[in-house]
């Protein structure tokens, strides 16, 4: 027996926001005479980082029938999201210091992800835990 609830749609929405970050600018770039928006696109391994969580997401979604590989594969999103707002600002503070951060766009988006994902793997946790239980009842 396996319990999914809530997990599937903070999951979802989880994909949803690293799609919506992987299109709308991060920042703005003052630097040159017109200020220019920075894009995900713009740096590729920042866009495949990104889109490579994305996939994930939607993998660990459809994971529902096995409940461990579905909290691996969660936590494995969590971690490269981690590593995607850490290579944001790597990319701001080393390439680009005169540029912007876009808060109400793109940094927040990549957060919301964040914690999407963490609260879906709460929620597989607790699920977990419930199962767990209901074994040791029979």
């Amino acid at each position: 027996m396996v319990i999914q609830r809530w997990q599937n749609l903070l999951l979802l929405i989880a994909v949803v926001l690293m799609c919506v970050f992987c299109s709308t600018p991060y920042a703005i770039d003052r630097a040159a005479e017109t200020p220019a928006e920075v894009y995900v696109s713009d740096a590729p391994v920042f866009l495949v980082i990104n889109l490579v969580i994305a996939a994930l997401l939607v993998i660990a979604i459809f994971l529902f029938r096995d409940l461990r590989r579905q909290m691996t594969v969660t936590l494995i999103t969590i971690v490269l999201v981690c590593a995607s707002i850490v290579t944001c600002g790597f990319i701001m503070y080393a390439y680009m210091p005169d540029a912007e951060l876009i808060w109400t766009g793109g940094v927040l988006l990549l957060i919301a992800s964040l914690v999407c994902a963490g609260a879906a793997y709460r929620f597989m946790s607790k699920d977990r835990a419930l199962l767990r239980s209901y074994d040791r009842l029979r």
